[in-house]
C-alpha cells in the first residue's frame, strides 16, 4: 500500500503534469468526467470493484468496507442503470470515501452536487441496477478504458482522470514536482521563444517553408 503521505501529496498535482509523465495508457478517456463543476481535485488509493451490467451490489457493499481516503474505482460499462445514487454518495463520503470514479452512471446528481461529493463518471440515467451478483472486491479492473490495482494512486480533477502505479508513486511524484518548479520558473516570454524554435524545427524537418 503506498505511504499516505505519498497519496496525500497528489492533490497538489494536476492531472495534466501526471499524463505528460505516464503517458496515454494511464488516463481515462473523455466519457469519465466530473459530474458537478468546480469539482476539487482528488487522490487516493484505488479500492476496486466490478458491477456486471444491471447490477451494483458490488459498489453498494463496497462504502462499508473501503478505507477512508479512498476513491472506489468501478468497472461496469452498463448505461443502461445506475450504479448508485444521493443515499450512496452520502454515505461513502461519510465513512470517508474521497470520490468515487465509475464507468458508467449514476442518479440523484441534484442531491450529489449539493453533497459536494465528487464522481466521475459517464453520465446520469433515474433507473437503479439491481442487486444480485457477488464479486470479489480489490481485484484489478479496467476503468475509462485503464487498467486500475488496488492501491494504484487515483488523480481527478476538472482535466479528467489519471491513474498512478503504487510500485512508481514515489518516482511519479517526484519527477512531477521537479516539473512543476521548472514551469514555474519559466516566463511566458520564455515558453514562447522555446516553442517557436522547436516547432520551426519540426517545420523545417518537413520541408515546410513560410
Amino acid at each position: 500500500m503506498t505511504d499516505s503521505a505519498v497519496v496525500a501529496a497528489f492533490r497538489d498535482i494536476p492531472t495534466t503534469t501526471l499524463a505528460d509523465l505516464l503517458g496515454r495508457e494511464h488516463v481515462m478517456d473523455i466519457g469519465i468526467r466530473p459530474l458537478w463543476q468546480p469539482v476539487p481535485r482528488v487522490a487516493g488509493p484505488a479500492f476496486t470493484v466490478r458491477c456486471p451490467p444491471g447490477d451494483n451490489l458490488m459498489l453498494h457493499a463496497a462504502i462499508h468496507r473501503a478505507a477512508p481516503g479512498s476513491v472506489i474505482v468501478v468497472e461496469s460499462g452498463d448505461l443502461d442503470y445506475a450504479l448508485a445514487g444521493g443515499n450512496v454518495c452520502a454515505v461513502a463520503q461519510r465513512r470517508g470515501v474521497a470520490a468515487f470514479v465509475a464507468d458508467g452512471l449514476i442518479r440523484d446528481l441534484a442531491e450529489v452536487r449539493a453533497l459536494g461529493f465528487p464522481v466521475f463518471a459517464r453520465g446520469v440515467i433515474p433507473i437503479p441496477g439491481v442487486k444480485s451478483v457477488a464479486l470479489p472486491l480489490n481485484e484489478r479492473v479496467r476503468c475509462g478504458g485503464v487498467q486500475v490495482d488496488a492501491g494504484d494512486v487515483v488523480v481527478a480533477d476538472e482535466e479528467g482522470v489519471v491513474t498512478v502505479p503504487a510500485a512508481r508513486a514515489d518516482e511519479i511524484l517526484t519527477a512531477a514536482h521537479a516539473q512543476l518548479v521548472k514551469e514555474a520558473a519559466q516566463t511566458l516570454d520564455d515558453w514562447e521563444t522555446a516553442h517557436r524554435a522547436r516547432i520551426d524545427r519540426i517545420l523545417g524537418e518537413q520541408g515546410f517553408e513560410a
